[in-house]
């Protein structure tokens, strides 16, 4: 049993060797479902595309978002690879905790109120070039 478990950590150490970067936002103030409409926007275009992008959108989630872009070219930049070849290979758009809250009415009534937030993970790759 202990055996499979630490083949199980060596695969996930050699994986963690060939990736190039990743980076995560976490607890972002929006939905999810807001998120992901910039994230499938995005996906598997080169960063500098990709930032180009998202600086033209007005939804709230692009500057976070292009800020995440931001960290992990830096992170693969600073392991050394070219970051005119960095493409983002993947980009997952999690739901967050929800923070529950009330709003008085009319009537002694009171509505929930849902605060949605979000976590978002990012992992470039190189371009092959051909």
């Amino acid at each position: 049993m202990a055996t499979r478990e630490k083949q199980k950590a060596i695969f996930r150490k050699s994986e963690r060797e060939l990736e190039v970067a990743k980076a995560s936002l976490r607890n972002l103030k929006t939905s999810a479902r807001k998120a992901r409409v910039l994230a499938n926007m995005i996906r598997g275009q080169t960063v500098s595309e990709a930032y180009a992008a998202l600086a033209f959108q007005t939804r709230f989630a692009a500057e976070p978002l292009r800020n995440l872009l931001k960290s992990a070219a830096s992170t693969a930049v600073s392991r050394g690879f070219d970051a005119d070849n960095l493409v983002v290979e993947e980009i997952q758009v999690h739901k967050g905790p929800i923070a529950k809250r009330f709003m008085p009415r009319a009537q002694g009534r009171a509505t929930p109120i849902r605060k949605q937030s979000t976590h978002i993970d990012v992992r470039l790759s190189t371009r092959d070039s051909e």
